[in-house]
């Protein structure tokens, strides 16, 4: 049985970020592409990052300067195309004598300002900490600091309104749908796939294969290709908490460690800390990652040694891990590990090419796509030309990126929406939010309601425009509600959900 059109010109294996922003990439010049993915888009390594569009202050300390360059050009063209789910964001390091010098911190902040021409956001400035608020919640002993710009992101946010954009432009969105083989045939590939949830098989040939799978690259190149790579990913395990705010103000905090990591304590929706991460060499499968009893201890214990509000165990209201598919570059210390991407090119016979595509992080995704098109450029000699950079994700055409301004307007179309509401669709679907609300003219409007600030109709949008099919795709991945709901709202919203389910099934 094959599915969609006879022939396509791209099949995409991953609906992780990479995947997603190829696909839409792709479809935007013109290809006729698939993308397949074998779980919920971003279930794995995209919904579990560190939620930064940053340039990796630390990678300079490695010499990656290539790399931070392109993530700070980077910074600023996501900050314009999507401002609804990524903003600006201060960050406040103080500096530990006992660690890296002040003169290197210093140069390394000099070149972060400078490196990739930031225009949108404010320069690094040092920080008395015995007077600046926000050296309030700091320890006495900490008396000078520093102040930088990066951005937050809502990364599983991040990869929906990708593939949202590629399907609207063309592009054939498949979760749920696991590529099970694929080998070349006539000068095409013959894809072969299967439904994880009818177990239905289905196939299609393309005229070309881009390998984006992740942590799962290397099983794709051998097991369903049947190829062989000499390269490798390196799986590296990073670990998070969320605990309550524990300071005022809006900054974020950096720390470094006495074993020279860094650790990012951010604010996390609203009243929230978001804190990670750890950098740990990971051999299991993928799927099974779960942040250890150890990791917690270790930023419970990073936290302390800077903060007055110490933490404890009984403070941690959720973790999360995710693995890093680091391109192995045979550095001994995981986070030494680049963080760049590298692709590997297969095409005998100049035709029916793999690309795969190895390492990456989620602020260089857009710019990885672009690279990937051009790698299979020669290929396709119609494709048109790269156009995201000047482009809007859904939702992000917000006049002059100003997401207040834009608040403000909403807050006027509906003057009966709470502020935690509106906010709360506003940061999520940016100018889309009219196609969430629709016609509704009150809170009853919305439907039943399901926990603080989470509504049926809301719900509905999810799993009729965004391939939601189970709670957790909606209450961890799309929205963060799941750390709103108690147990008995969660259960409650999973019996909705499977009770939808059979209606529609």
């Amino acid at each position: 049985m094959s599915v969609g059109p006879d022939i396509v010109d791209l099949f995409v294996i991953g609906g992780g970020v990479n995947g997603a922003g190829i696909a839409r990439d792709a479809a935007g010049r013109g290809l006729s592409v698939i993308l397949c993915e074998k779980d919920d888009l971003a279930e794995g390594t995209s919904s579990r990052s560190g939620k930064l569009v940053h340039g990796g202050l630390r990678y300079l300390e490695y010499y990656e300067f290539r790399l931070v360059r392109e993530a700070l050009i980077e910074r600023e063209v996501l900050l314009e195309s999507a401002p609804h789910i990524i903003w600006p964001m201060r960050f406040v390091l103080p500096h530990s004598p006992d660690d890296r010098p002040a003169w290197l911190v210093r140069l390394g902040l000099f070149l972060y300002d400078h490196l990739g021409g930031r225009k949108r956001l404010p320069a690094t400035r040092t920080l008395d900490l015995r007077t600046a608020p926000e050296g309030a919640p700091i320890k006495d002993s900490f008396k000078r600091g520093f102040e930088y710009s990066d951005c937050w992101v809502d990364d599983a946010r991040l990869v929906v309104i990708n593939a949202l954009d590629a399907a609207e432009r063309g592009a054939k969105v498949l979760t749920r749908t696991a590529c099970t083989a694929a080998s070349r045939e006539g000068g095409l590939w013959v894809v072969e796939m299967r439904d994880v949830r009818t177990g239905i098989k289905t196939s299609v040939r393309a005229r070309a294969l881009i390998n984006a799978a992740g942590p799962w690259v290397n099983d794709i190149v051998n097991r369903v290709a049947g190829q062989n790579s000499r390269r490798n990913v390196r799986l590296v395990k990073g670990s998070h908490i969320v605990v309550p705010k524990f300071w005022e103000g809006r900054q974020a905090y950096l720390v470094q460690n006495n074993d020279k990591r860094v650790i990012f304590i951010n604010p996390y929706q609203n009243d929230l800390a978001l804190i990670g991460t750890t950098d740990i060499p990971y051999e299991g499968r993928p799927e099974d990652v779960r942040a250890d009893e150890s990791e917690i201890d270790y930023l419970i214990k990073v936290v302390n040694r800077y903060f007055k509000r110490g933490l404890a165990r009984g403070d941690v209201v959720h973790s999360f891990s995710g693995v890093r598919p680091l391109y192995d570059d045979n550095a001994d210390n995981p986070s030494a590990v680049t963080r760049d991407y590298i692709f590997e090119l297969d095409a005998p016979d100049a035709q029916a090419p793999l690309l795969s595509v190895f390492g990456g992080k989620i602020t260089t995704f857009r710019k990885l796509a672009e690279h990937a098109l051009d790698r299979i450029a020669p290929f396709f000699p119609r494709m048109g030309k790269a156009w995201t950079a000047k482009a809007h994700l859904p939702g992000g055409d917000i006049a002059n990126a100003d997401f207040e301004q834009f608040l403000g307007n909403l807050a006027g179309e509906y003057p009966w929406m709470p502020a935690s509401l509106l906010k709360h669709y506003g940061r999520l679907y940016g100018t889309r939010t009219r196609s969430v609300v629709g016609g509704a003219r009150s809170l009853a409007a919305l439907g039943r309601c399901f926990g603080k600030d989470f509504f049926e109709r809301e719900a509905n949008y999810l799993f009729e425009q965004e391939w939601a099919e189970d709670a957790a795709d909606i209450l961890e991945r799309r929205t963060k509600h799941g750390l709103r709901l108690s147990a008995e709202e969660k259960s409650a919203f999973e019996h909705w959900c499977a009770s939808r389910q059979a209606r529609a099934g």
